[in-house]
């Protein structure tokens, strides 16, 4: 039943998913907010979240905070049911325990950050349009390079006929290593808390458990996504030239040194606290859903 532990991983994310993409476009916004431009020499029209909240409301409207849904649907059901399916398989086979029969935090971060990075450039496409539309805002409160799309369709057919296939995976090169480094960190982290959670009868009630690693889980992804998250969304959302070439970086390392030169650590880590208000309940949601489905699952197997 390998191909439900992926279905299953797919309706977690999504089920997850309409909680927290308000505070996706929260976020995008504050990362491109005064890009390339020293701390205190730009406009903020986003002066953090609760202020962002209203400015979006009032611009764009309420349906402004869900921008970039219908691509964001995709992206988690892509990205975590091959994520999720991978490590589950794993974790089956015992492919993420030791010799002793223990669960290695190594072996879980080896099979989360596979199959997130495959994950991850599966969907590239999606990633990059729906950070664009999450962009797209009023011209008083606009950030960063505003694209011209009416919505997921119409936005693949512009890619696609300006710069072909190639052009619907640029930018790919940032989230690999932004979804290898998340998803390793949280899902081993989340193996290892639960564990230790029982070894030491701190939280032993398995949905309890589940929600209490999950949590910990989203608070790891967080601090070590961060930076790469930036990067991948300042290059996604970067116009071109006539030739395809992005406007501002070339790549994930140059869009890495010129972030920290022009706007030091700061910039590396904008939309923080939009982030780990989104990451932390998307993971404990994401995580405690996907238990509950793979329990779901087994129990309808003992049935049979």
């Amino acid at each position: 039943m390998v191909a439900a532990d992926f279905m299953a991983g797919g309706l977690a994310s999504i089920s997850a998913l309409f909680f927290t993409n308000p505070l996706d476009v929260i976020k995008v916004r504050i990362q491109l907010q005064g890009e390339l431009a020293a701390r205190g020499a730009h406009a903020r029209p986003y002066k953090g979240i609760v202020h962002a909240f209203v400015t979006v409301a009032k611009n764009d409207g309420w349906t402004g905070l869900q921008k970039g849904l219908v691509p964001a649907m995709y992206i988690q059901f892509i990205v975590n049911s091959i994520r999720l399916g991978v490590y589950n398989t794993a974790v089956n086979n015992h492919w993420t325990q030791t010799k002793k029969g223990v669960e290695s935090f190594g072996l879980g971060l080896f099979w989360g950050g596979l199959g997130a990075a495959m994950g991850a450039y599966v969907s590239s496409p999606f990633i990059m349009i729906k950070t664009q539309l999450q962009s797209q805002a009023p011209i008083r409160v606009a950030v960063g390079y505003q694209h011209k799309h009416r919505g997921m369709i119409n936005a693949i057919k512009q890619i696609y006929e300006k710069d072909g296939i190639a052009g619907l995976w640029r930018g790919s090169s940032g989230i690999i290593p932004r979804g290898t480094l998340g998803s390793a960190s949280q899902i081993a982290t989340f193996g290892k808390a639960k564990e230790l959670l029982r070894e030491y009868n701190l939280v032993v009630q398995p949905e309890l458990n589940s929600i209490c690693a999950a949590f910990l889980a989203g608070c790891v992804v967080t601090l070590a996504a961060a930076p790469s998250d930036v990067i991948a969304t300042r290059l996604y959302n970067q116009g071109v030239d006539a030739n395809g070439k992005g406007l501002l970086y070339k790549g994930w390392h140059d869009c890495l040194f010129k972030i920290a030169r022009k706007e030091g650590l700061y910039g590396l880590y904008k939309g923080f606290w939009a982030s780990i208000l989104g990451l932390v309940p998307h993971s404990t949601l994401l995580l405690t859903f996907f238990d509950e489905l793979l329990a779901l699952k087994n129990k309808y197997q003992m049935t049979l």
